[in-house]
């Protein structure tokens, strides 16, 4: 069959979609509910296209080519119309890309990972994990303020984690201090594009960020052995996104030069699962609602899923009533985490099987 996509002729294989045409042809069409391998279900809009016969935008994922068609997919229109599809996607999409911790520490040190493999007793990572982020350099939080423990959130529920000294003792092992005097320079300004919850969560929603936290365990300001560090380590909340640096939600955004916006539209609190069987956790307030767990499921119908629960707006993603979170997805952990667009779907402990800086 023969159809125009920005005014050039390709030919195409009867009963492909638009999506597959174009990208043979090596024109990029953006998805986020999209996947090769599953069923199509048109819900981002993220790949609208404009099908200039008829003056209608329609999703290229679903929609098949028909002889003569003439499609435009880089206008400025269709450009306008995806952007509003984000938009609305940002609108419900209720996380924080970086942890403040993060954003305010003028070196940029990774300190979420460092508290997740510190409070998994993984202190040769750890280790690793400053030396790669300082080099043959000094560690900057020596002579710093500790923007970071002034920017933390445990301090809203009690006292803040003491993210500078914890640095400063697991980079200790490896480097003296040489007791220089000169300071570090301010924070400098960083894209908080993705970073408007701040203040804006309810304390309930707060208090769910402490099921990442470990129960009665023993605080240290000072820390003077692993033992400590790791205890420290365990009273994050880590209010980072786990895909900061993998989501595809942020990714389309950034390449649309989009922030996320700051009226949230509220469906319900922050809730997060934890199965701590399968090291799976999902945060709802990060689901975009694409269906890619539910249709991957759906395709090898081995065990329960999540499914969506109530109607229409206020519809979510969630376990089967008659399970618990704990006794699903239990067969396809890893391809669920895979597929999922945003982070909602993530390890809740450090994969074992990646080292990454993200």
């Amino acid at each position: 069959m023969t159809l125009r996509i920005n005014n050039k002729d390709i030919l195409a294989e009867e009963g492909s979609t638009i999506l597959e045409t174009a990208r043979v042809a090596g024109i990029d069409i953006p998805t986020l509910c999209h996947n090769d391998d599953l069923e199509h279900y048109t819900s981002c809009m993220v790949c609208l296209v404009r099908d200039n016969a008829t003056g209608k935008f329609i999703p290229s994922c679903s929609s098949r080519i028909q002889e003569g068609m003439d499609i435009e997919t880089d206008s400025e229109k269709v450009i306008q119309i995806r952007k509003k599809s984000v938009e609305l996607l940002l609108s419900e999409h209720r996380a924080d890309c970086e942890a403040p911790c993060r954003i305010v520490c003028p070196a940029g040190y990774n300190i979420p990972l460092m508290n997740r493999l510190l409070a998994e007793e993984k202190y040769t990572e750890a280790r690793a994990l400053s030396l790669r982020q300082t080099g043959s350099t000094e560690i900057w939080c020596y002579n710093c303020q500790g923007y970071c423990v002034n920017a933390c959130k445990r301090k809203k529920l009690d006292t803040p984690v003491s993210i500078r000294n914890l640095q400063i003792f697991i980079s200790g092992d490896d480097r003296q201090h040489t007791g220089s005097t000169d300071k570090p320079a301010k924070p400098e300004k960083k894209d908080k594009r993705f970073n408007s919850l701040a203040g804006k969560i309810t304390e309930s929603e707060l208090k769910e960020w402490l099921k990442e936290s470990i129960d009665n365990v023993n605080r240290y300001s000072d820390i003077t052995n692993d033992k400590h560090a790791s205890d420290e380590s365990k009273a994050c909340m880590h209010c980072d996104c786990r895909a900061a640096g993998g989501c595809d939600l942020r990714s389309i955004a950034d390449r649309m030069s989009l922030k996320n916006i700051s009226g949230k539209l509220i469906n319900g609190e922050a809730i997060k699962k934890i199965n701590r069987k399968t090291n799976l956790i999902f945060e709802n307030a990060k689901c975009i609602k694409c269906g890619l767990c539910v249709r991957l499921c759906e395709k090898y119908g081995e065990e329960p899923a999540l499914c969506f629960i109530n109607r229409g707006f206020i519809s979510i993603l969630s376990e089967p009533l008659s399970y618990g979170f704990e006794e699903v997805l239990i067969k396809r952990t890893k391809e669920v985490i895979d597929i999922c667009p945003t982070g909602a779907l993530a390890w809740f402990k450090t994969d074992p099987t990646v080292e990454s800086d993200q």
